[in-house]
């Protein structure tokens, strides 16, 4: 996927030196970051121990709210497919201490189901 389905919403895997380059006062000693990818611009990255939701903010993006999820909180996800008359698809992710899930809203496009089989293959290690 391109530049132009970025900016539609639509997820795109980015560069992973880009995100480390990004991430470099975020990563721990030993971590790698593995996948990532962008919605218009905030970032899911998948580390080898968290998930790192990374939501830009403001007009300029300079205020920026990274969210760091292990692996082991996720208690499960789920996402649901835009339908004829409602454009968005979601994804929903449970963390064991929270209520309420994690919401991200995707255009529709098939980009969720990889954003989804990236969350399975790294919350089943």
């Amino acid at each position: 996927m391109g530049i132009l389905s970025g900016m539609m919403g639509n997820a795109s895997e980015v560069d992973i030196q880009q995100v480390e380059r990004e991430l470099e006062l975020i990563i721990a000693e030993g971590e790698k970051t593995e996948k990532a990818f962008k919605i218009i611009r905030d970032y899911l990255v998948f580390t080898n121990t968290r998930l790192i939701l990374i939501d830009k903010q403001g007009l300029t993006g300079k205020k920026v709210e990274y969210h760091s999820v292990p692996y082991k909180s996720i208690t499960h996800f789920s996402i649901e497919t835009a339908g004829t008359f409602d454009l968005d698809s979601e994804l929903k992710i449970w963390i064991s201490s929270a209520a309420l899930p994690i919401t991200k809203q995707f255009k529709k496009d098939k980009s969720i189901f990889d954003v989804q089989k990236a969350l399975a293959t790294y919350v089943a290690r």
